[in-house]
């Protein structure tokens, strides 16, 4: 099942797009922290995205701009704010298509559902994971913090992608092991060390310290 953001700030037109966008049968949820939509999104990880222009703190144009530099999601931009400027500004910031309110609720979804179907056809989901400000894209094996992005090895975007999906809890160096041999890599305990230690260098080198913390004659966790 799709899921879709809604990212606007008018709670009646926000709830409204809401019940209209489920009863079409996707998931759908409204942002309510305009402060961070980024990690918002990457926690929900949609498959497409409503976004206002006119927001609370930044607006539309500079989430726009936030999101391109982690994700490709379709983004469909909606607000009364409709002249050629802005439509202009919206496509060249990443914008898949503009939407000039006030809309009706069934071109909406006419071009939710026309953009969902170009994207995704004949196309895999982006797959998006977030900690402490870090999105990891296991797609493309990137990392983005804060605006800097860094490519990571094979072995090295695994790893991370284990570790956030069981952040709080140890995973031991073994099982680590196992997930990697299920793959295409050769790995035993003297590479697994010489990658983990090649990742925190790279994090560190972005602003990320103390991200993987060794957990002595167990493993490695995210907290």
């Amino acid at each position: 099942m799709y899921k879709i953001l809604i990212v606007e700030d008018d709670l009646i037109i926000a709830k409204t797009v809401k019940n209209h966008i489920k009863s079409w049968g996707y998931e759908a949820e409204c942002v309510t922290d305009f402060k961070d939509i980024l990690s918002f999104f990457a926690s929900y990880n949609p498959q497409l995205i409503l976004l206002d222009i006119t927001l609370p703190f930044f607006n539309g144009f500079h989430w726009c701009n936030e999101i391109r530099k982690v994700s490709k999601v379709p983004i469909i931009f909606i607000s009364s704010a409709s002249d050629n400027m802005n439509i202009v500004m919206a496509m060249n910031m990443g914008g898949d298509d503009f939407i000039a309110k006030p809309f009706d609720l069934n071109v909406l979804t006419a071009k939710v559902q026309a953009l969902l179907r170009r994207t995704y056809d004949f196309a895999g989901q982006t797959n998006l994971l977030e900690h402490r400000g870090a999105i990891l894209n296991t797609s493309d094996s990137t990392l983005n913090f804060k605006g800097n992005k860094i490519e990571l090895s094979k072995n090295e975007n695994r790893i991370l992608k284990i570790l956030i999906e069981n952040k709080g809890k140890t995973v031991s160096r073994d099982n680590i092991m196992t997930r990697l041999w299920e793959t295409d890599s050769y790995i035993d305990d003297n590479t697994l060390t010489v990658n983990i230690t090649r990742l925190r260098k790279k994090l560190q080198d972005i602003g990320l310290l103390d991200f993987i913390i060794t957990k002595k004659g167990v493993g490695y966790l995210v907290e």
